[in-house]
């Protein structure tokens, strides 16, 4: 369909921040043009976020990707910044109001911002896509959340039901994930392209996205690995780079443990991942890409340990699962390790009873299987893009 130059664009505008928001809103605003193409309709995106939004074709106001942390003390040294560009945001929304708003994970400055649109543009529809989940950690933002927004895209089954029975309009559309890993690259695929022999002992590492990853889990993973080393001498570690700002501390942190690693570039992090026998991984979205990619792992995460502190005995943290791989169907799949219990022994065993032993390796696929079942079928963020274009006036 040929839209008309004459017809005044639909301006959309997306916040989210931290490197997998950026991600899944590159594919996002990569659908969205798609489906209004079809529709015949003229869209403009404009949005906080990151490179992959951009290379998709918005037009970022902020970029966030260095703003990213979880917890009370990981949080403090960007919060006045944070504040500041949050005026930035909301300025721009009084003085060029969007056709609709869509908010893409990244909690706390969504909510914060997502408040502030329900009040002063009050007829500025809203759409929350891939929302907190509020259903494994028991905060008391639900009820803030189904109020800021008029429609709820869940990725999870188990989201879906929560906020629906806390009275949002919800529809699921399944986990942005299978689109991308629809037709993955093998591990011998992955192997020739990164120049690694068959029968080479592979463990890949990832171990940060954020800054205060690089402080309170990378020493920890790293020592695990260092652990796999002195047992298998002949293991190689490959660990892909997130953030271009990381190499160096990681470079230095490896050669501190002594470790046979190569360090790999973003673009090569799916083959990275691929090429590998077993992966430590730090929780979060990359667990599920992990798993899509049929390589069994070990999940972990560390905060400080005030905002561990605050979590279990104030907030009351009771959920049984972090991992996203777990969640899907909320049971274990794969092994997680939480703040104290996230030593490098724990790990470092956890890590090699998989390197070594095939039945457990074989074990996790078999969980990989089941649990793929629950993400949904190819064609999640076109339609994501749809019930988004639905909401436009």
């Amino acid at each position: 369909m040929i839209v008309s130059s004459l017809q005044a664009p639909k301006k959309i505008f997306i916040h989210t921040g931290e490197v997998s928001g950026d991600l899944q809103g590159g594919l996002l605003v990569k659908a969205l043009h798609r489906q209004a193409k079809k529709r015949g309709i003229h869209i403009e995106i404009t949005g906080v976020g990151g490179h992959q939004m951009e290379a998709a074709g918005t037009t970022i106001l902020i970029n966030t990707l260095k703003l990213s942390a979880i917890g009370l003390l990981e949080a403090l040294p960007y919060y006045l910044q944070g504040r500041g560009l949050q005026k930035q945001v909301e300025q721009y929304l009084l003085q060029h109001p969007p056709d609709l708003m869509v908010l893409l994970d990244y909690k706390g400055p969504n909510l914060a911002v997502g408040k502030f649109v329900r009040k002063q543009l009050p007829d500025v529809s809203m759409v929350y896509y891939i929302a907190p989940q509020e259903w494994v950690f028991s905060t008391p933002s639900t009820q803030a959340i189904v109020n800021v927004c008029d429609k709820l895209l869940a990725i999870f089954p188990e989201e879906a039901t929560y906020y629906q029975q806390a009275g949002a309009n919800v529809e699921w559309v399944g986990h942005p994930l299978v689109d991308i890993l629809a037709d993955p690259i093998t591990k011998a695929e992955a192997r020739i392209a990164l120049g690694i022999g068959e029968d080479a002992q592979i463990v890949t590492l990832l171990p940060a996205s954020r800054q205060q990853e690089l402080r309170y889990i990378m020493p920890v993973m790293f020592e695990a690995a260092a652990l796999i080393q002195s047992q298998q001498p002949s293991v190689s570690f490959l660990i892909p780079i997130s953030l271009p700002d990381f190499r160096d501390e990681i470079a230095l942190a490896a050669k501190g443990f002594d470790l046979n690693a190569r360090l790999v570039d973003k673009a090569d992090g799916q083959r990275a991942i691929a090429a590998a026998d077993v992966v430590i991984n730090k929780s979060g979205t990359a667990n599920l890409e992990v798993a899509l990619l049929n390589v069994p792992q070990v999940v972990m995460y560390r905060l400080s340990n005030l905002t561990a502190i605050v979590a279990k005995y104030i907030v009351r943290f009771t959920g049984d699962y972090v991992s996203p791989v777990n969640l899907m169907e909320n049971q274990s799949i794969v092994p997680e390790f939480l703040q104290w219990s996230a030593t490098p022994k724990a790990v470092g065993e956890a890590a090699l009873a998989l390197l070594v032993d095939n039945h457990k390796r074989m074990q996790m696929i078999e969980g990989y299987a089941q649990m793929k079942q629950a993400m949904g079928k190819p064609g999640v963020c076109d339609r994501a893009a749809n019930e988004i274009l639905d909401m436009l006036p």
